[in-house]
């Protein structure tokens, strides 16, 4: 697959080869599906908590005697029946959302999700950004130039360039991910992938 590649100006200057081993694949949706349920499982923080009836505070005599009052009998005012009383079967942090995808299916639903992007004509590749230091600005005009400012954007760039995350990190619409945190989520929560062509090698270096 032939992918053109830009300049920060906008400019086209030259064309590469993508591998279509990751880039050209049909998009298996049921990988993508699974592990995007997966990824999604594994952010939950599970600390949601109620109160059993051992935890409430209060109701440590019985409110009557057993018998003779003509009311049913009653043990404590914490029990579950009464107002402001523990919660029967609620939630608690013992429950593990973590689901297991295995490890073929994650790296397939990153090569659906890298293939659908390059397919639709979402994939935007850069020679360079080429900026020396943090600027906003600067980099605002570049995607203005690229035609994808008003985009959905996740742009992946290389392990620790903090030039070009501190650059983005305040543009609305915009995600930053190293190319070491690919993941299924951010891939298809984005209406456009920008990468640099020293990204590209590295993706396929990893997943092909």
């Amino acid at each position: 697959m032939k992918v053109q590649v830009f300049d920060t100006k906008g400019t086209s200057v030259k064309e590469i080869n993508l591998n279509d081993a990751i880039w050209g694949i049909e998009p298996h949706q049921q990988a993508m599906y699974d592990a995007v349920v997966a990824q999604q499982s594994a952010m939950r923080q599970g600390t949601h908590k109620v109160k059993t009836r051992t935890e409430v505070s209060g109701g440590g005599r019985k409110p009557w005697r057993q018998k003779g009052t003509g009311r049913a009998r009653q043990g404590s005012i914490r029990a579950p029946q009464w107002k402001g009383g523990g919660i029967v079967f609620g939630p608690t942090p013992d429950k593990n959302y973590i689901k297991h995808v295995n490890r073929k299916v994650r790296k397939l639903a990153i090569k659906s999700a890298l293939s659908l992007k390059a397919k639709e004509s979402n994939l935007v590749i850069v020679d360079q950004f080429a900026l020396n230091e943090p600027s906003t600005k600067t980099m605002v005009e570049i995607l203005a130039n690229l035609k994808v400012n008003n985009e959905k954007l996740l742009i992946v760039t290389k392990p620790g360039d903090e030039v070009i995350v501190k650059s983005s990190r305040n543009i609305e619409k915009v995600n930053i991910i190293p190319s070491d945190g690919i993941n299924i989520y951010d891939l298809l929560n984005a209406n456009k992938l920008l990468v640099t062509e020293e990204v590209i090698k590295t993706i396929e270096e990893v997943y092909a």
